[in-house]
């Protein structure tokens, strides 16, 4: 019955908080009476300012009337957030939460003394953009010898390539030779003994030139592994020169030039304006109804007067700081689902100067997805 279930509310209501126990029996605070007398009297104006007397609305018997059980109950909870001042609207679920960014952390590969830092903390920084230079002399030293050894190979091999072209020429002098005292013995001419020393001529000379190019081959190899050693070289320049991944602010500046540091260390520290949201915590009630992408709206306590629009981007598919295994329907009902509530790229972009991390605010979400929000909930956005 609606008139009882507000009567017993209100009981619950005015229940002190503590109580004297004198002669062994509990005495109840006589200020009691008049507490719950007040409580139910505004139960009953609220209830005649939704639902006056003379409605259309029959009432059959005091504390009875002919709507269904379910619209009784609705109607009840209505007039409670009343009574307690709760403002949001029905078919929409109110949590608070903070702003929070991506965090984004510039270390150094290698380590090293760092020469300068060239971001300060609340700059803008590009994508690409050098934040940060480490003292690379050591390694440009190694660079300007492997590069000399490159230099080196280079010129072994186009001297070797000029033997090989010598011992070609020798070989065909050899070869036609070779060719000319076998004709002449074949008509008597020569002697054997010519033919003998003119083949080992030719053997000779195609040996060298066997020599030859197996020396331009291994000149060639030199100029591979002199090549490999500049790349691995540059490699840790590369990596000494810090750069931002992507276009953000800097949020904290972790470390000066001239300072030693360790490989991995951290140098500063980087929000990703583009990845903007707000965590909040929902009932299992709300969170089961909630979908992705569904559309949500964010008040900040700094500027209460805009609204901010967001789209749910995330809801937990476990709870959090609830036992892991519960088993009664009231245990149930306590499950807290974090979801993650996320505003457009482009949006922020627009508004990147005033986007800040760890503002706290309220956020709201429809969870009737046919009902409209209302007009305290429409977009407003600073012009």
């Amino acid at each position: 019955m609606i008139w009882r279930k507000l009567i017993g509310q209100c009981e619950t209501w005015s229940r002190p908080r503590c109580s004297d126990r004198r002669g062994g029996r509990r005495e109840r605070d006589p200020r009691i009476g008049f507490i719950r007398g007040i409580a139910t009297l505004s139960a009953l104006v609220a209830l005649s300012i939704d639902f006056p007397i003379d409605s259309a609305i029959p009432f059959h018997n005091f504390g009875e009337f002919s709507p269904s059980a379910a619209m009784a109950n609705e109607t009840v909870d209505a007039i409670f957030r009343k009574l307690r001042g709760d403002k949001t609207p029905e078919g929409f679920a109110l949590a608070n939460g903070r702003v929070e960014a991506q965090q984004i952390e510039i270390a150094t590969k290698l380590p090293g003394r760092i020469a300068e830092v060239l971001a300060e903390e609340g700059q803008m920084v590009d994508a690409g953009q050098i934040v940060a230079k480490m003292d690379v002399a050591d390694l440009e030293a190694q660079l300007r010898g492997a590069e000399a050894q490159v230099r080196h190979a280079e010129q072994a091999k186009i001297s070797v390539e000029a033997l090989v072209a010598q011992r070609q020429s020798e070989i065909k002098l050899a070869k036609q030779q070779l060719d000319r005292v076998a004709s002449l013995r074949t008509k008597g001419f020569s002697t054997a003994e010519l033919l003998d020393q003119r083949r080992s001529t030719m053997t000779s000379a195609q040996a060298a030139l066997d020599a030859a190019k197996s020396n331009h081959d291994a000149a060639s190899a030199s100029i591979d592994a002199a090549t490999a050693d500049v790349a691995k070289i540059s490699a840790p320049l590369d990596d000494m020169v810090l750069k931002a991944p992507r276009r953000g602010r800097v949020q904290y500046k972790l470390a000066q030039a001239g300072e030693v540091l360790g490989a991995g260390s951290r140098v500063l520290t980087l929000i990703d304006l583009s990845d903007v949201y707000m965590t909040v915590f929902f009932p299992a009630a709300v969170a089961g109804r909630l979908k992705l992408n569904d559309d949500a709206r964010l008040i900040l306590d700094p500027v209460p007067q805009y609204v901010i629009p967001a789209k749910v981007s995330f809801v937990a598919s476990e709870a959090q700081f609830t036992p892991k295994t519960v088993e009664t329907a009231e245990e149930r009902e306590k499950l807290m689902f974090r979801v993650k509530l996320s505003i457009a790229p482009n949006l922020l972009r627009q508004y990147e100067s005033q986007v800040k991390a760890g503002v706290r605010g309220s956020a709201y979400v429809n969870i009737d997805g046919k009902r409209p929000w209302p007009a305290e909930l429409t977009v407003k956005l600073p012009q």
